[in-house]
C-alpha cells in the first residue's frame, strides 16, 4: 500500500498547480458574475427611502408606491411583489415581504458557497502540492549524494513552495469576494425590511382611529338675585 501510494507521489506535484490554476479561473469567473449582478441592481435605497417616507407622511401611498415602481435596486422587486397583498394589510405586506426575500435568497447566494469553499479549501490543496514536493525531494535525495541528486531535491521543494503560494493565491481573493458578497446581501435585507416597515406603519396608523377626547362643559350656575329690603321695618 505504501509503495503504491509513493508511486501516486512521485508523479510530482504540478498536477496540483493545473487543479489550482483552474480553479482560480473558475473562482475569477464567479467573482466577475457577482459584480455585474448587483451592480445591474444598484439603486440608491437610501434615496427611495427617503422618497417613501415623504409620500407616506404626506398621505400618498400611491407616490410612494410609484417610486418603489420606478427603483431598478432589489429591495424595491421585492417590495413590488409584497405591495400586491396592499388591501391584506400591515401583516399581509410583512408576510409577502419575508416570501420574496426567502425566495430571492437563491439569487443573492449564487456562487457565494463555491466562493467560500475554494477559501476554505485551497490552502489545503496547496499544502498537498507541498507534501508531494517534499516526499519527492526526499526520494531524490536518498537515491544518492550526487550533484544531480541535490539539484532534483532543491527542485522538489521549490516546486512545493510554489504550490502552497498558489493555493494561498486562489484562496485569499474567494474569502475577500464571500465576504463582500455576505455584506451586500445584508445590505440589501436591512433596506427591504425598512423600507417595508415604512407601508406597514401608515397601514396601522391609518386603520386606527383616535380618540375622541369631549369637550369640557362648563355649566354657569345663576346666582340668586339679593332679596329687597323689607321696607315695613323703616316705618314708624
Amino acid at each position: 500500500m505504501n509503495d503504491q501510494l509513493l508511486k501516486v507521489a512521485l508523479l510530482g506535484s504540478s498536477w496540483v498547480l493545473y487543479l489550482l490554476a483552474g480553479l482560480s479561473v473558475v473562482s475569477l469567473a464567479a467573482m466577475v458574475e457577482r459584480w455585474f449582478f448587483f451592480r445591474r441592481h444598484r439603486d440608491d435605497t437610501d434615496e427611495l427611502r427617503a422618497a417613501v417616507a415623504k409620500a407616506l407622511r404626506a398621505g400618498d401611498p400611491d407616490r410612494a408606491r410609484a417610486a418603489v415602481a420606478g427603483s431598478r435596486s432589489l429591495a424595491a422587486s421585492v417590495l413590488r411583489e409584497a405591495l400586491v397583498w396592499w388591501d391584506g394589510g400591515p401583516e399581509a405586506i410583512s408576510d409577502a415581504v419575508e416570501s420574496e426575500v426567502a425566495r430571492l435568497q437563491k439569487r443573492l447566494e449564487r456562487s457565494s458557497g463555491l466562493l467560500g469553499t475554494l477559501g476554505n479549501n485551497a490552502p489545503f490543496i496547496g499544502l498537498l502540492g507541498t507534501v508531494i514536493g517534499v516526499i519527492e525531494a526526499f526520494h531524490e535525495l536518498s537515491a544518492g549524494a550526487s550533484k544531480a541528486a541535490m539539484g532534483n531535491v532543491m527542485s522538489g521543494i521549490a516546486e512545493a513552495l510554489v504550490a502552497t503560494g498558489v493555493g494561498l493565491f486562489v484562496a485569499l481573493p474567494a474569502v475577500v469576494a464571500y465576504n463582500i458578497i455576505q455584506k451586500r446581501i445584508a445590505e440589501i435585507e436591512s433596506a427591504t425590511n425598512a423600507i417595508a416597515k415604512l407601508f406597514t406603519a401608515y397601514l396601522k396608523s391609518a386603520g386606527r382611529t383616535p380618540a375622541v377626547v369631549p369637550a369640557t362643559t362648563v355649566e354657569l350656575v345663576a346666582e340668586p338675585a339679593p332679596a329687597a329690603p323689607d321696607l315695613a321695618l323703616f316705618a314708624d
